[in-house]
């Protein structure tokens, strides 16, 4: 394994679509564009066709369909060639549930021989919730009806994927095997008599099971926190990281897991020098538990810091006011994370209440001083507490006394909560708080497993009704609503966010940063775009008034449309996507205005789809792309936000690449990159397209210094400013490492507010241009100048020098700095020290 950390990684999302063997062309454009490690996608065998390998159905294998052990090590091969190594995104906390089932032969073995299964540990199995049987929500119709219809049936040639020739359970691709001895039943009898109980796929919501992944039900979680569901679950990600095939790994959401320090631990040991970093999302006040053995997160909090510093405090206010006038709905986004929490957790995750609820009766009966606390009270108590809980999980380990800051959470949360509830709950609520901190009691199994599975379904709750309910409903402020966001807070001041930086410097530095992931709902472009919403707002509202009006008169002009109809959240949702996505067709609006409102849950949602509003909601949208003149107009107000978004992109994009941490760039992000939430996020990359422009760069630079009279496009810009910091890290890595620190430069003069520097060490100066409407608009720089030590500077962009001198106001113009691009890399060339 390798003892050093990655510089900078590249996030390729591998797919049958993108093998192992299209990743190693794309290795020399890699290497030249200055990335140390390639981070991949799952690399493990998942479910037939998975486009993101989350599914993954063997441990034991790497997937066939990406190339196998054979394409891994060719492409790592060619990785090792160019100076590079491999780093692996790991799926600890579930399978894959493949159809036909017999695709993952773990569970396989638990569906025939039920809890005597060698693999019935594997999984985290309610066996006492259905009679012993685990609950299979597969059915698309009743299971009555599915067998008067014929639609199971007994196969007794059975599944040749399986070595066992033994008769099999088919619905339509489903397959399933039969308890041994049960073959010759007849069928309802035979139905019954299995270890898995076939059911409607909506009982999955209101009836307990398997822990599933939030919601997904092909998607059965793991017990990884038993040290023989680690071992056999990882052996061959060990093995490949102890033979130098992989250098790292990135740990899929750990707060899913039962025991996350725990599993960090045991992976720790394990794999001694690996660098680890693990999926956490943070709240803006909170950080990663000193006391777990990692790198760090994997950036969402740096996302947020990074979008938020670019983000006029002024004119985000405002917008979120013309939002409310607009569509009626809050002011408080924390208003709507408390609605859409509780719609999930009486909608989505019924069945994980349930579950916690029995266990919180079964404790009460087992003390006298608690038998008054009814079944419904202990559910309505641990909804509320849920809801009110503002991160994923309070991190209480059974056993160990609660931390002081989980304490003070669930305190906190314990009082927000109480608000949701008439005064007579108050007391069940502090007993439900107490068992979640394990303060009543003597410690035992079932108080244990609450406050293991408290945390759990709390990490779920926060992640079905902030990222995936409630910042679709509210539209306000987009650019603050993505992956770690908080649209409650969606400015950050210069100051504050070298704090922030100073903060992670002093406790984490090697953890990873990121602006573009395969998860979030709008790349960092695209929120690029709707940041300068906040210093247009009155252009912005003028602009959404009269497209307002243009699409009122179409649809107007049509009979069969009604004009209220989709509502106007959907319309304003439709207005920014176009706009920071110009030029976007039908191919991928549709396919993400159809997902944004099934997200919503408002009006259709996945489970229950709403045909006609979604026919009115893209008829809507399809009304405004085939008038020329108001897509004219929406393309003219894009150009004006794209002038200033284009500032945006390179400056959040320098501060990423430079600031302490480890950037990633998501593939194709490296340029000009337009992308909503996936699957348009993984859409094909033009890599021979990007490693010629890439060519071109260079050719320029050869040529000598880039100067005004030369403009670039963003792409090419935006290609430069990566590869010239990610060379940069790449030959100096102690130049920005654990040991250089990140220090605050500072400006002086009447537009100081619009300038974001700092060093790295004493080498390097990153400087960057925040606010450029507001800049523009207020005149400029007007002589604004930044502080620079003294020395000989060179820009890794331009190519240009400053001489600065140590006397007193000899300090750098803006105007100067920034004649050619918003931003600058300096390198100081005058043979200093670089620490």
């Amino acid at each position: 394994m390798s003892a050093e950390n990655p510089a900078g990684t590249y996030r390729l999302q591998l797919s049958p679509a993108f093998t192992f063997d299209d990743a190693v062309a794309v290795v020399p454009y890699l290497e030249k564009l200055g990335v140390t490690h390639a981070y991949l996608s799952p690399i493990l065998q998942a479910a037939p066709g998975s486009t993101h390998g989350y599914d993954v159905v063997d441990h034991g294998k790497i997937n066939v369909e990406l190339g196998g052990e054979e394409g891994l090590r060719r492409l790592v091969g060619e990785l090792r060639r160019h100076g590079m190594g491999a780093i692996a995104d790991i799926v600890p906390n579930h399978m894959g549930m493949p159809v036909p089932e017999s695709g993952n032969r773990a569970l396989w073995s638990v569906l025939r021989d039920g809890p005597d299964s060698p693999f019935a540990a594997w999984f985290d199995i309610d066996w006492s919730a259905q009679g012993g049987a685990v609950l299979l929500p597969v059915l698309g119709r009743r299971i009555g009806e599915c067998l008067r219809d014929g639609e199971l049936r007994i196969d007794p040639g059975g599944d040749p994927a399986v070595p066992e020739c033994a008769p099999v359970l088919r619905y339509f691709d489903h397959v399933f095997p039969l308890r041994p001895g049960t073959e010759k039943l007849p069928l309802p009898e035979l139905v019954a008599a299995q270890h898995y109980r076939l059911a409607h796929w909506r009982v999955a919501v209101e009836e307990p099971g398997y822990r599933r992944f939030f919601d997904i039900s092909t998607l059965i979680a793991l017990r990884v926190e038993d040290p023989a569901v680690f071992d056999a679950t990882h052996r061959l990600l060990l093995d490949l990281l102890e033979h130098g095939v992989l250098d790292g790994l990135r740990i899929d959401h750990v707060d899913g897991l039962a025991d996350p320090r725990g599993y960090l631990r045991r992976l720790n040991l394990a794999a001694p020098g690996a660098w680890i970093v693990a999926e956490k999302i943070l709240a803006p006040d909170e950080t990663m538990p000193e006391d777990w053995p990692c790198a760090g997160s994997t950036g969402y909090d740096a996302l947020r810091a990074l979008t938020a510093v670019l983000t006029d405090p002024a004119g985000a206010s405002r917008l979120t006011a013309l939002h409310a006038g607009l569509t009626g709905m809050p002011e408080d986004f924390c208003t709507v994370v408390s609605q859409s929490k509780m719609f999930v957790l009486e909608q989505v995750l019924h069945a994980e209440v349930d579950r916690l609820t029995d266990l919180l009766a079964a404790i009460c009966r087992t003390d006298v001083d608690l038998h008054d606390h009814t079944h419904t009270g202990l559910r309505d108590a641990t909804k509320a507490l849920l809801t009110a809980l503002p991160v994923y999980r309070a991190y209480v380990i059974p056993g160990e006394p609660p931390p002081a800051e989980s304490v003070k959470l669930l305190e906190a949360a314990t009082s927000q909560a109480a608000v949701m509830l008439p005064e007579d709950r108050y007391d069940t609520l502090a007993v439900v708080r107490d068992l979640a901190l394990g303060r009543i009691g003597p410690r035992d199994r079932l108080r244990d497993e609450f406050q293991v599975r408290f945390q759990q379904v709390s990490g779920a709750v926060a992640a079905k009704g902030v990222e995936d309910t409630a910042t679709y409903r509210w539209s306000a402020l987009p650019m603050a609503g993505d992956v770690g966001g908080d649209p409650a807070s969606p400015a950050l001041s210069p100051a504050d966010f070298h704090l922030f930086c100073a903060l992670r410097h002093a406790r984490q530095p090697d953890a990873m940063t990121t602006l573009t992931t395969h998860d979030t709902k709008r790349s960092e472009d695209v929120r690029a775009r709707l940041a300068v919403l906040a210093e247009l707002p009155d252009e912005w509202a003028a602009a959404v008034a009269g497209w307002q009006a243009r699409a009122g008169e179409l649809a107007r002009a049509r009979p069969d449309t009604d004009e209220q109809y989709p509502d106007t959240e959907f319309k304003y949702l439709l207005w920014q996507t176009l706009v920071s996505c110009w030029p976007i067709g039908p191919d991928r609006l549709m396919p993400y205005l159809t997902k944004a409102v099934r997200e919503a849950k408002t009006h259709t949602s996945w489970t229950a789809p709403d045909e006609a509003y979604e026919a009115a909601a893209l008829g809507f949208a399809g009304l405004v792309l085939g008038d020329d003149a108001l897509c004219g107009e929406i393309e003219r107000f894009a150009a004006r936000v794209t002038q200033y978004a284009a500032t945006n992109c390179l400056s959040q994009k320098l501060l990423q690449l430079t600031m302490t941490g480890v950037p990633d760039v998501y593939q194709g992000s490296e340029t000009d990159f337009q992308a909503l939430v996936d699957p348009d996020n993984r859409r094909p990359v033009d890599f021979p397209g990007l490693a010629a422009a890439l060519d071109r760069l260079d050719r320029l630079d050869a040529r000598g210094a880039l100067t005004p009279d030369q403009p670039m496009s963003l792409p090419e810009a935006k290609l430069l400013v990566v590869s010239r910091a990610l060379r940069l890290r790449r030959e100096q890595p102690g130049w920005f490492g654990a040991r250089a620190n990140q220090t605050p430069l500072f400006s002086s003069g009447p537009a100081a507010e619009h300038v974001l520097a700092f060093l790295r060490g004493e080498r390097v100066a990153a400087v960057a241009t925040r606010l450029p409407a507001t800049l523009e608009r207020s005149g400029g720089w007007r002589g604004t100048t930044l502080a620079l030590p003294a020395g000989t500077w060179r820009c890794a962009l331009t190519g240009r020098v400053f001489e600065m001198g140590s006397a007193l106001g000899d300090d750098l113009p803006l105007e100067r700095l920034t004649a050619a691009l918003p931003v600058a890399l300096l390198v100081r060339q005058d043979g200093q020290d670089g620490q």
